[in-house]
């Protein structure tokens, strides 16, 4: 019988509660992240909506992990991005915290 997945909102909750990080989240995020860039159109088409809707675009994100079997919330994706050595990631993640 399959386990029900967790909705984004939930997973967002039980990851920062109490400093909270599922051990798999840095990997998922990392995985993901690697996934998205060897898709040129997708990779495109995420960054596009970035620099009109940077927070939809991290939510964006956190769906396509869900649908891949690489679950991931907000938090964690900002937090692997942040790690990037990419202006223009980090410069829609930055719009994304709120510097808009």
């Amino acid at each position: 019988m399959a386990q029900a997945q967790p909705t984004p909102a939930q997973r967002d909750a039980s990851s920062t509660a109490a400093g909270n990080v599922p051990t798999n989240a840095t990997g998922n995020a990392a995985s993901l992240y690697e996934r998205i860039s060897q898709d040129p159109e997708l990779t495109q088409a995420l960054f596009r909506q970035a620099l009109q809707n940077p927070s939809g675009t991290l939510e964006q994100i956190c769906r396509l992990g869900d649908d891949w079997g690489l679950p991931v919330n907000v938090e964690q994706v900002k937090a692997h991005i942040s790690t990037l050595d990419d202006a223009g990631s980090k410069q829609w993640l930055l719009k994304a915290r709120g510097g808009l």
